[in-house]
């Protein structure tokens, strides 16, 4: 369908702020993995090909009140959400001007008061209860909260996936449920991870409804997403969205993933990436041309340029406040 956001409610500025979001969270990855290479930073925990499924659910949340809990490939989400290159950059040198951190945590673990972005932690799916216990605390205060909470078809195998989830479809809590799913934890495939179909066939089991979606798919996602949001805000409860998308990367900088996946896996995946698919579509649908899509590129590269720059001069925390945030201070 030609015009496809029009049914969603989205003009076409809405459209381009998405692409420059999705775009920018792809050239802040690329220059992070040139930058770890070249010994400058370093870890990286990629987000290339999971662009679409991010922005699509990010543009659906209300991004002046909802919170997100984030899980470590969420670099469009919080993109979305106010976080910008420099900060990203910041962080990933681990920098005394790191926003998320002072430069105390890995890279990708995102964090901002100002911005309802929750610090997560490195264990996988910690980050799920605490999107239930937000979503409670919104509702026993009044405040019209829905929380969005993200992560991987590996993560949904812990505790902590079963607990959060079964809370929440207990209490109808306001949250949205994003599975995130690139058919590997690390280099384990779905095959050995799930015995159902999907991970959203275990909704069923906690009450709630379960909904699959291709995650290259931006405004498939927008709507799956934007669903899941209106019947929350009604009181319905939560809702498991599993978005089927593509690792376009190694799992992290310490990964070699031609070790688990064939040369036409890899080629299929980079088939169904999501930003050159939705520029085709912005172009279909008239709402931009070649033209201003260089140019939209030529402003974030630009951006980016900037960002790592300042990151690279910027101040290394001082090591006499290592322990400062560790311990009340009098």
């Amino acid at each position: 369908m030609r015009n496809r956001h029009e049914a969603l409610g989205l003009t076409g500025e809405d459209l381009l702020a998405m692409y420059r979001v999705m775009l920018t969270a792809r050239r802040v990855d690329e220059r992070m993995w040139v930058l770890n290479r070249a010994g400058k930073i370093p870890f990286v925990i990629s987000c290339q090909g999971h662009e679409g499924a991010q922005v699509g659910a990010a543009f659906a949340l209300d991004r002046q009140k909802d919170y997100v809990l984030p899980y470590y490939r969420d670099v469009a989400v919080v993109l979305a959400f106010g976080q910008t290159p420099r900060d990203l950059l910041l962080a990933a040198h681990a920098k005394a001007e790191d926003p998320n951190s002072g430069g105390r945590q890995m890279p990708n673990h995102f964090g901002s008061r100002k911005h309802r972005i929750v610090s997560g932690s490195s264990p996988v799916s910690t980050q799920i209860p605490h999107a239930a216990g937000i979503a409670l605390a919104a509702r026993m205060r009044g405040d019209d909260v829905v929380t969005y909470v993200s992560f991987g078809e590996g993560s949904s195998n812990q505790g902590d996936f079963h607990e959060g989830l079964n809370f929440a479809a207990v209490h109808r809590l306001p949250v949205v449920f994003f599975c995130q799913n690139n058919g590997y934890a690390i280099s384990v495939p779905t095959s050995k991870e799930l015995a159902t179909p999907s991970v959203a066939d275990r909704a069923a089991g906690y009450g709630m409804p379960g909904v699959v979606v291709d995650g290259s798919d931006v405004l498939g996602v927008y709507h799956a997403v934007k669903t899941a949001v209106e019947r929350a805000r009604r009181g319905d409860g939560p809702t498991l969205v599993e978005a089927m998308t593509v690792r376009l990367t190694p799992h992290s900088s310490d990964d070699d993933d031609r070790t688990y996946r064939t040369k036409e896996e890899l080629e299929d995946a980079r088939r169904r990436d999501p930003l050159p698919q939705f520029a085709e579509y912005l172009i279909a649908s008239g709402v931009a041309d070649e033209d201003t899509l260089r140019a939209l590129d030529h402003e974030v590269r630009a951006e980016v340029d900037e960002a790592t720059a300042y990151a690279e001069q910027a101040r290394d925390p001082d090591p006499a406040d290592v322990l400062r945030f560790v311990y009340r201070e009098a």
